[in-house]
């Protein structure tokens, strides 16, 4: 659904995007990272046709993005990490507006305001102000308006941006709730663990270069990290038989007692919640808990990257 290939964008003699190649599948919740001055900003105004590169290619829904900028803003719904405060414009003026700039029939408009008021839980702002909203709800209202048009692609930076922890947590059940929908959302964030909780792909980006893009089990394979598991069993007694069973098993690099429960790490590329289970229950030892421990997103950043910026 979206693409890039070589693309680069310079500001005078400053390279602020070099040669990015990026593919994000239809559908996906793709999280791009990077410290500030690393190039997301100018990879997704480019993406929405605010920002023309200095060279490579850009491609929505299989749209030049230079060449068909209008066919593109169709399918694009672009969220900037702060809105304009319109004085004394309520809120599903607001949205009428975006509508009407959409070419949206007027007959039409006063259900399609109703339809993102309910989805992002605005309706009992209808009436309110915009500047009188609070950051959180004015987050929310900027989301409904780039939904106003049933955009196939979400460009969101930063929309977590200075909420609160409940705001931050309706806004990513939101996310989900779109993604749902087969909306595909490029979402740019500094909270990396609740990146971490929604995103399908990551891309690490730093001095306008990409570092990683994938999964988080491909950053597992990239940085060569071993799959662990954590098990407790019910019976403390039946501790040692579960650590021969386990260390028997060719697909275990090691299996050590922990505190209270068994650490088991798996060799390189192998993983198996199942065969743990397995071996345990045929040896009549009853489990409380099996819990896989995955790199955490925040300790894969600091170690793909070297903290360099613009």
């Amino acid at each position: 659904m979206i693409q890039t290939k070589g693309l680069t964008k310079y500001y005078g003699d400053l390279a602020a995007l070099v040669d990015l190649d990026l593919t994000i599948n239809a559908g996906d919740i793709f999280g791009f990272i990077g410290p500030n001055g690393a190039g997301k900003t100018t990879t997704m105004r480019i993406l929405a046709t605010l920002l023309e590169p200095s060279r490579g290619s850009a491609f929505i829904d299989g749209l030049d993005v230079t060449k068909k900028g209008k066919q593109v803003r169709r399918r694009v719904g672009y969220m900037p990490d702060f809105i304009g405060v319109y004085d004394d414009l309520k809120v599903f003026e607001y949205l009428e507006f975006f509508a009407a700039a959409f070419d949206i029939e007027r007959k039409k408009r006063k259900g399609i305001v109703d339809g993102v008021l309910e989805l992002t839980d605005l309706q009992s702002k209808r009436g309110t102000t915009v500047d009188s909203l609070s950051r959180g709800m004015q987050q929310r209202l900027s989301l409904a308006r780039v939904l106003i048009h049933d955009p196939k692609v979400l460009i969101l930076d930063e929309p977590a941006s200075g909420l609160d922890p409940r705001a931050r947590i309706e806004i990513r059940e939101l996310l989900r709730e779109l993604k749902r929908m087969g909306k595909t959302i490029m979402i740019s964030s500094h909270i990396l663990s609740e990146l971490e909780e929604i995103s399908d792909h990551v891309g690490i980006i730093e001095h306008g270069r990409l570092v990683f893009s994938g999964t988080l089990e491909e950053i597992r394979c990239r940085l060569g990290i071993q799959s662990k598991v954590r098990v407790c069993v019910a019976d403390q007694d039946h501790q040692d038989r579960a650590l021969e069973l386990l260390s028997a098993l060719p697909q275990i690099n090691d299996v050590e007692i922990a505190d209270e429960h068994i650490a088991v790490t798996f060799n390189d590329g192998q993983n198996g919640d199942g065969i743990i289970a397995r071996t345990l229950v045929q040896g009549n030892i009853d489990i409380i808990s099996l819990v896989p421990e995955q790199i955490k997103l925040d300790d894969a950043f600091l170690q793909l990257t070297k903290g360099i910026v613009h």
